[in-house]
Protein backbone atom coordinates (compact mmCIF):
# COMPACT_ATOMS: atom_id res chain seq x y z
CA UNK A 1 0.00 0.00 0.00
CA UNK A 2 2.97 2.77 0.78
CA UNK A 3 4.23 2.15 -2.65
CA UNK A 4 0.83 2.59 -4.45
CA UNK A 5 0.63 5.84 -2.02
CA UNK A 6 3.74 7.01 -3.48
CA UNK A 7 2.54 6.66 -6.98
CA UNK A 8 -0.93 8.25 -6.37
CA UNK A 9 1.00 11.10 -4.59
CA UNK A 10 3.55 11.43 -7.58
CA UNK A 11 1.09 11.39 -9.84
CA UNK A 12 -0.86 14.10 -8.25
CA UNK A 13 2.31 16.10 -8.52
CA UNK A 14 2.60 15.79 -12.71
CA UNK A 15 -0.80 16.80 -12.88
CA UNK A 16 -0.53 19.99 -10.44
CA UNK A 17 2.79 20.66 -12.02
CA UNK A 18 1.34 20.86 -16.00
CA UNK A 19 -1.70 23.15 -14.99
CA UNK A 20 0.70 25.36 -12.61
CA UNK A 21 2.98 25.08 -15.77
CA UNK A 22 -0.12 26.42 -18.11
CA UNK A 23 -0.98 29.35 -15.54
CA UNK A 24 2.62 30.14 -15.45
CA UNK A 25 3.16 30.33 -19.34
CA UNK A 26 -0.27 32.26 -19.85
CA UNK A 27 0.70 34.37 -16.89
CA UNK A 28 3.95 35.75 -18.29
CA UNK A 29 2.30 36.81 -21.53
CA UNK A 30 -0.80 38.74 -19.68
CA UNK A 31 1.91 40.61 -17.90
CA UNK A 32 3.92 41.21 -20.99
CA UNK A 33 0.87 42.71 -22.89
CA UNK A 34 -0.18 44.85 -19.91
CA UNK A 35 3.69 46.33 -19.05
CA UNK A 36 3.43 46.81 -23.54
CA UNK A 37 0.08 48.61 -22.98
CA UNK A 38 0.03 50.33 -19.65
CA UNK A 39 -0.12 54.20 -19.46
CA UNK A 40 -0.44 56.43 -16.02
CA UNK A 41 -1.83 58.57 -18.43
CA UNK A 42 -4.86 56.60 -19.86
CA UNK A 43 -7.72 55.03 -18.01
CA UNK A 44 -7.06 52.15 -15.46
CA UNK A 45 -10.04 50.48 -17.10
CA UNK A 46 -8.20 50.23 -20.72
CA UNK A 47 -5.40 48.04 -18.64
CA UNK A 48 -8.02 46.01 -16.78
CA UNK A 49 -10.00 45.68 -20.24
CA UNK A 50 -6.98 43.68 -21.52
CA UNK A 51 -5.97 41.77 -18.74
CA UNK A 52 -9.59 40.51 -18.35
CA UNK A 53 -9.25 40.24 -22.07
CA UNK A 54 -6.74 37.94 -21.96
CA UNK A 55 -7.58 35.91 -18.84
CA UNK A 56 -11.47 35.34 -20.82
CA UNK A 57 -8.96 33.82 -24.02
CA UNK A 58 -6.83 31.73 -21.73
CA UNK A 59 -10.11 29.98 -20.38
CA UNK A 60 -11.66 29.99 -23.76
CA UNK A 61 -8.49 28.32 -24.80
CA UNK A 62 -9.00 25.19 -22.23
CA UNK A 63 -12.17 25.01 -22.81
CA UNK A 64 -12.17 24.61 -26.59
CA UNK A 65 -8.78 22.73 -26.52
CA UNK A 66 -10.61 20.07 -24.71
CA UNK A 67 -13.69 19.75 -26.78
CA UNK A 68 -11.27 19.03 -29.57
CA UNK A 69 -9.86 16.61 -27.60
CA UNK A 70 -13.04 14.26 -26.83
CA UNK A 71 -14.32 15.03 -30.74
CA UNK A 72 -10.62 13.50 -31.55
CA UNK A 73 -11.70 10.61 -29.89
CA UNK A 74 -14.89 10.45 -31.31
CA UNK A 75 -13.62 11.03 -34.78
CA UNK A 76 -11.00 8.14 -34.88
CA UNK A 77 -12.84 6.23 -32.82
CA UNK A 78 -15.56 6.30 -35.70
CA UNK A 79 -12.63 5.70 -38.57
CA UNK A 80 -11.91 2.97 -36.62
CA UNK A 81 -15.03 1.02 -36.58
CA UNK A 82 -16.06 2.30 -33.23
CA UNK A 83 -20.26 3.52 -32.70
CA UNK A 84 -20.99 6.84 -30.29
CA UNK A 85 -21.85 6.42 -26.86
CA UNK A 86 -21.72 9.51 -24.64
CA UNK A 87 -19.84 12.53 -25.03
CA UNK A 88 -18.87 14.42 -21.94
CA UNK A 89 -17.23 18.07 -21.45
CA UNK A 90 -16.59 19.11 -17.72
CA UNK A 91 -20.51 17.90 -16.32
CA UNK A 92 -22.53 18.13 -19.54
CA UNK A 93 -22.88 14.96 -21.09
CA UNK A 94 -24.69 13.43 -24.54
CA UNK A 95 -25.70 10.17 -24.17
CA UNK A 96 -26.97 7.35 -27.04
CA UNK A 97 -30.31 6.43 -24.46
CA UNK A 98 -32.91 4.27 -27.09
CA UNK A 99 -31.47 5.57 -30.42
CA UNK A 100 -31.32 9.21 -29.27
CA UNK A 101 -29.07 11.55 -27.68
CA UNK A 102 -30.32 13.35 -24.31
CA UNK A 103 -28.24 15.52 -22.47
CA UNK A 104 -27.12 14.64 -19.33
CA UNK A 105 -24.69 15.40 -16.18
CA UNK A 106 -21.75 13.95 -14.81
CA UNK A 107 -18.90 14.96 -12.90
CA UNK A 108 -15.79 12.74 -12.74
CA UNK A 109 -13.32 14.12 -10.11
CA UNK A 110 -9.71 14.61 -12.47
CA UNK A 111 -10.88 15.00 -15.71
CA UNK A 112 -12.46 17.43 -18.02
CA UNK A 113 -14.05 15.17 -20.24
CA UNK A 114 -14.69 11.73 -21.69
CA UNK A 115 -15.84 10.27 -25.22
CA UNK A 116 -16.78 6.79 -24.72
CA UNK A 117 -17.90 4.64 -27.85
CA UNK A 118 -18.89 0.96 -28.31
CA UNK A 119 -16.26 -1.36 -29.59
CA UNK A 120 -16.43 -3.00 -32.48
CA UNK A 121 -16.43 -7.27 -32.56
CA UNK A 122 -13.22 -8.50 -31.19
CA UNK A 123 -11.38 -10.62 -34.03
CA UNK A 124 -9.18 -13.57 -32.95
CA UNK A 125 -8.73 -11.38 -29.98
CA UNK A 126 -8.12 -8.11 -31.05
CA UNK A 127 -9.96 -4.60 -31.67
CA UNK A 128 -8.20 -1.22 -33.16
CA UNK A 129 -7.44 0.50 -29.80
CA UNK A 130 -4.24 2.93 -30.75
CA UNK A 131 -6.03 5.61 -32.93
CA UNK A 132 -9.25 5.48 -30.72
CA UNK A 133 -6.95 6.38 -27.03
CA UNK A 134 -4.47 8.67 -28.72
CA UNK A 135 -7.19 10.70 -31.04
CA UNK A 136 -7.33 13.39 -28.81
CA UNK A 137 -3.88 13.92 -28.53
CA UNK A 138 -3.51 13.36 -32.15
CA UNK A 139 -6.86 16.07 -32.70
CA UNK A 140 -5.05 18.42 -30.19
CA UNK A 141 -1.86 18.69 -32.13
CA UNK A 142 -3.44 19.02 -35.44
CA UNK A 143 -5.38 21.99 -34.17
CA UNK A 144 -2.83 23.62 -32.12
CA UNK A 145 -0.46 23.22 -35.50
CA UNK A 146 -3.16 25.16 -37.17
CA UNK A 147 -3.17 27.94 -34.36
CA UNK A 148 0.51 27.99 -34.70
CA UNK A 149 0.53 28.98 -38.02
CA UNK A 150 -2.30 31.64 -37.72
CA UNK A 151 -0.06 33.22 -34.78
CA UNK A 152 3.13 33.75 -37.21
CA UNK A 153 1.27 35.02 -39.58
CA UNK A 154 -0.65 37.76 -36.87
CA UNK A 155 2.31 38.54 -34.79
CA UNK A 156 2.05 41.74 -35.21
CA UNK A 157 -0.66 42.04 -33.70
CA UNK A 158 -0.32 41.53 -30.45
CA UNK A 159 -3.31 41.29 -28.96
CA UNK A 160 -4.91 38.90 -31.21
CA UNK A 161 -1.31 37.30 -31.65
CA UNK A 162 -1.27 36.60 -27.86
CA UNK A 163 -4.70 34.61 -27.91
CA UNK A 164 -3.66 32.53 -30.75
CA UNK A 165 -0.53 31.34 -28.54
CA UNK A 166 -2.21 30.70 -25.69
CA UNK A 167 -4.68 28.33 -28.23
CA UNK A 168 -1.57 26.92 -29.60
CA UNK A 169 0.19 26.15 -26.28
CA UNK A 170 -2.48 25.00 -24.37
CA UNK A 171 -3.66 22.53 -27.16
CA UNK A 172 0.32 21.10 -27.04
CA UNK A 173 0.39 20.74 -23.56
CA UNK A 174 -2.95 19.21 -23.71
CA UNK A 175 -1.52 16.31 -26.15
CA UNK A 176 1.56 15.78 -24.21
CA UNK A 177 -0.28 15.02 -20.62
CA UNK A 178 -2.67 12.69 -22.16
CA UNK A 179 -0.51 11.65 -25.05
CA UNK A 180 2.68 10.63 -23.12
CA UNK A 181 2.39 7.72 -20.75
CA UNK A 182 1.43 8.54 -17.75
CA UNK A 183 -1.04 8.45 -14.38
CA UNK A 184 -2.94 11.90 -13.77
CA UNK A 185 -4.67 12.01 -10.46
CA UNK A 186 -6.98 9.12 -9.81
CA UNK A 187 -6.73 7.89 -13.21
CA UNK A 188 -4.99 6.66 -16.18
CA UNK A 189 -4.10 8.89 -19.33
CA UNK A 190 -5.14 8.06 -23.00
CA UNK A 191 -1.41 7.43 -23.72
CA UNK A 192 -0.94 4.65 -20.23
CA UNK A 193 -4.52 3.24 -21.30
CA UNK A 194 -3.15 2.73 -24.93
CA UNK A 195 0.50 1.68 -23.79
CA UNK A 196 -1.70 -0.85 -21.22
CA UNK A 197 -3.67 -2.24 -24.44
CA UNK A 198 -0.72 -3.19 -26.26
CA UNK A 199 0.84 -4.88 -23.47
CA UNK A 200 -1.24 -8.35 -23.35
CA UNK A 201 -4.04 -9.72 -24.80
CA UNK A 202 -6.22 -10.04 -21.40
CA UNK A 203 -6.06 -5.96 -21.75
CA UNK A 204 -7.57 -5.36 -24.57
CA UNK A 205 -10.52 -8.13 -24.11
CA UNK A 206 -11.00 -6.21 -20.46
CA UNK A 207 -11.09 -2.77 -22.29
CA UNK A 208 -13.61 -4.65 -25.04
CA UNK A 209 -15.73 -5.78 -22.22
CA UNK A 210 -16.01 -2.19 -19.86
CA UNK A 211 -16.45 -0.50 -23.19
CA UNK A 212 -19.69 -3.29 -23.92
CA UNK A 213 -20.85 -2.62 -20.61
CA UNK A 214 -20.92 1.03 -20.68
CA UNK A 215 -22.90 0.77 -23.77
CA UNK A 216 -25.30 -1.91 -22.17
CA UNK A 217 -25.70 0.55 -18.75
CA UNK A 218 -26.86 3.14 -21.32
CA UNK A 219 -29.30 0.67 -22.85
CA UNK A 220 -30.62 0.51 -19.35
CA UNK A 221 -28.92 -3.07 -18.91
CA UNK A 222 -28.13 -3.67 -14.68
CA UNK A 223 -24.25 -5.38 -14.29
CA UNK A 224 -25.76 -7.89 -12.83
CA UNK A 225 -28.00 -8.91 -16.14
CA UNK A 226 -25.19 -9.27 -18.18
CA UNK A 227 -23.11 -11.92 -19.13
CA UNK A 228 -21.84 -13.74 -17.18
CA UNK A 229 -18.71 -14.92 -19.37
CA UNK A 230 -18.09 -11.16 -19.49
CA UNK A 231 -16.99 -11.14 -16.02
CA UNK A 232 -14.43 -13.66 -16.01
CA UNK A 233 -12.22 -12.46 -12.73
CA UNK A 234 -8.77 -12.24 -13.77
CA UNK A 235 -5.27 -13.10 -12.34
CA UNK A 236 -3.61 -11.20 -9.22
CA UNK A 237 -0.52 -11.26 -11.85
CA UNK A 238 -2.70 -10.32 -14.84
CA UNK A 239 -4.49 -7.37 -12.64
CA UNK A 240 -0.68 -5.68 -12.48
CA UNK A 241 -1.98 -4.24 -15.84
CA UNK A 242 -4.32 -1.21 -14.96
CA UNK A 243 -6.84 -2.20 -17.95
CA UNK A 244 -7.01 -5.76 -16.40
CA UNK A 245 -7.65 -4.24 -12.94
CA UNK A 246 -10.16 -2.02 -14.13
CA UNK A 247 -11.84 -5.45 -15.39
CA UNK A 248 -11.68 -6.63 -11.35
CA UNK A 249 -13.40 -3.50 -10.26
CA UNK A 250 -16.61 -4.39 -12.16
CA UNK A 251 -16.44 -8.06 -11.06
CA UNK A 252 -16.57 -6.18 -7.50
CA UNK A 253 -19.39 -3.29 -8.83
CA UNK A 254 -21.56 -6.85 -10.00
CA UNK A 255 -21.59 -8.50 -6.64
CA UNK A 256 -22.39 -5.28 -5.54
CA UNK A 257 -25.42 -4.54 -8.13
CA UNK A 258 -26.67 -8.18 -7.49
CA UNK A 259 -26.61 -7.90 -3.91
CA UNK A 260 -24.22 -10.54 -2.78
CA UNK A 261 -22.39 -8.55 -0.14
CA UNK A 262 -20.06 -10.98 1.43
CA UNK A 263 -18.63 -12.56 -1.87
CA UNK A 264 -18.35 -8.57 -2.80
CA UNK A 265 -16.59 -7.56 0.65
CA UNK A 266 -14.25 -10.60 -0.09
CA UNK A 267 -13.02 -9.72 -3.43
CA UNK A 268 -12.61 -6.01 -2.78
CA UNK A 269 -10.99 -6.84 0.40
CA UNK A 270 -8.21 -9.00 -2.10
CA UNK A 271 -8.30 -6.57 -4.67
CA UNK A 272 -7.42 -3.72 -2.65
CA UNK A 273 -4.31 -5.39 -0.52
CA UNK A 274 -2.53 -6.83 -3.71
CA UNK A 275 -0.78 -4.64 -5.77
CA UNK A 276 -2.08 -3.76 -9.19
CA UNK A 277 -2.98 -1.41 -11.28
CA UNK A 278 -6.35 -0.13 -10.28
CA UNK A 279 -6.46 3.57 -10.61
CA UNK A 280 -7.21 5.53 -7.51
CA UNK A 281 -11.13 6.85 -8.38
CA UNK A 282 -11.42 3.13 -8.71
CA UNK A 283 -9.52 2.31 -5.44
CA UNK A 284 -11.66 5.07 -3.43
CA UNK A 285 -15.24 3.95 -4.82
CA UNK A 286 -14.75 0.16 -4.08
CA UNK A 287 -13.78 1.64 -0.20
CA UNK A 288 -16.98 3.70 -0.52
CA UNK A 289 -18.90 0.33 -1.33
CA UNK A 290 -16.68 -1.88 1.94
CA UNK A 291 -17.70 1.16 3.74
CA UNK A 292 -21.20 0.40 3.26
CA UNK A 293 -21.18 -3.29 3.41
CA UNK A 294 -19.82 -2.83 7.20
CA UNK A 295 -22.54 -0.31 8.24
CA UNK A 296 -25.03 -2.23 7.04
CA UNK A 297 -23.50 -5.61 8.95
CA UNK A 298 -21.42 -5.48 11.68
CA UNK A 299 -21.59 -1.64 11.82
CA UNK A 300 -17.97 -1.58 13.54
CA UNK A 301 -16.84 2.08 14.86
CA UNK A 302 -13.06 0.93 14.04
CA UNK A 303 -13.60 -0.54 10.77
CA UNK A 304 -15.51 2.08 9.42
CA UNK A 305 -12.82 5.00 11.06
CA UNK A 306 -10.03 2.46 9.55
CA UNK A 307 -11.59 2.99 5.72
CA UNK A 308 -12.31 7.04 6.18
CA UNK A 309 -8.82 7.97 5.60
CA UNK A 310 -7.58 11.57 5.47
CA UNK A 311 -7.42 10.39 1.50
CA UNK A 312 -10.95 8.88 1.33
CA UNK A 313 -12.60 11.84 2.64
CA UNK A 314 -10.50 14.03 0.57
CA UNK A 315 -11.91 11.85 -2.80
CA UNK A 316 -15.62 11.85 -1.19
CA UNK A 317 -15.59 15.37 -1.31
CA UNK A 318 -14.01 15.74 -4.84
CA UNK A 319 -17.04 13.45 -6.09
CA UNK A 320 -19.08 14.54 -3.66
CA UNK A 321 -22.37 14.73 -6.48
CA UNK A 322 -21.35 10.97 -7.49
CA UNK A 323 -23.99 8.48 -6.79
CA UNK A 324 -22.15 6.31 -4.67
CA UNK A 325 -20.69 8.53 -2.69
CA UNK A 326 -23.86 10.30 -1.97
CA UNK A 327 -25.49 6.89 -1.09
CA UNK A 328 -22.29 6.00 1.50
CA UNK A 329 -22.63 9.41 2.92
CA UNK A 330 -26.21 8.55 3.41
CA UNK A 331 -25.60 5.41 5.16
CA UNK A 332 -23.28 7.05 7.43
CA UNK A 333 -25.68 9.97 8.34
CA UNK A 334 -28.05 7.28 9.25
CA UNK A 335 -26.43 4.67 10.48
CA UNK A 336 -23.24 5.83 12.08
CA UNK A 337 -24.33 9.26 12.84
CA UNK A 338 -27.37 8.64 13.82
CA UNK A 339 -28.74 12.00 12.37
CA UNK A 340 -31.87 11.58 10.19
CA UNK A 341 -31.57 15.13 9.63
CA UNK A 342 -28.44 15.04 7.79
CA UNK A 343 -29.65 11.83 6.08
CA UNK A 344 -32.89 13.39 4.61
CA UNK A 345 -30.59 16.42 2.96
CA UNK A 346 -28.47 13.75 1.55
CA UNK A 347 -31.10 12.03 0.04
CA UNK A 348 -32.84 15.59 -1.35
CA UNK A 349 -29.87 16.15 -2.96
CA UNK A 350 -29.20 12.41 -4.19
CA UNK A 351 -32.72 12.28 -5.92
CA UNK A 352 -31.80 15.77 -7.61
CA UNK A 353 -28.79 14.63 -8.94
CA UNK A 354 -30.53 11.54 -9.99
CA UNK A 355 -33.06 13.39 -12.00
CA UNK A 356 -30.11 14.55 -14.52
CA UNK A 357 -27.65 11.16 -13.98
CA UNK A 358 -26.72 9.33 -17.61
CA UNK A 359 -27.50 5.54 -16.36
CA UNK A 360 -30.80 5.43 -14.77
CA UNK A 361 -30.50 1.74 -13.91
CA UNK A 362 -27.07 2.85 -11.82
CA UNK A 363 -29.94 5.31 -9.83
CA UNK A 364 -32.22 2.19 -9.07
CA UNK A 365 -29.30 0.17 -7.61
CA UNK A 366 -28.11 2.64 -5.17
CA UNK A 367 -31.87 3.31 -4.13
CA UNK A 368 -31.84 -0.57 -3.50
CA UNK A 369 -29.19 0.06 -1.22
CA UNK A 370 -30.26 3.14 0.85
CA UNK A 371 -33.40 0.94 1.37
CA UNK A 372 -31.42 -1.91 3.44
CA UNK A 373 -29.77 0.62 5.07
CA UNK A 374 -33.45 2.18 5.81
CA UNK A 375 -34.63 -1.26 6.96
CA UNK A 376 -31.53 -1.52 9.36
CA UNK A 377 -33.48 1.66 11.21
CA UNK A 378 -36.81 0.19 11.70
CA UNK A 379 -35.62 -3.21 12.98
Amino acid sequence: MGKQKKKFKFSNLIATLFFLGIGAFCGFFIGMIIGENFDADKPIGQTLLIAGGLFLAMYAAIVIQLIIHEAGHLVFGLMSGYKFSSFRIFSLMWVKEGGKIKTKRLSIAGTGGQCLMSPPEMKDGKIPVTLYNLGGSLMNVIASTVFLSLFILLKEVAFISTVLLFFTAIGYIIAIMNGVPMRMGTIDNDGYNAFSLTKSPEAMRSFWVQMKANEQLSNGVRLKDMPDEWFVLPSDEAMKNSMVAALGVFCCNRLMDAQKFEEADKLMKHILSIESGMVGLHRNLLVCDRMFIEMTGGNRKEIIDGMLTKEQKTFMKQMKNFPSVLRTEYVYALLCENDAAKAEKIRKQFENIAKTYPYPNDIQAERELMEIAEKKIQI
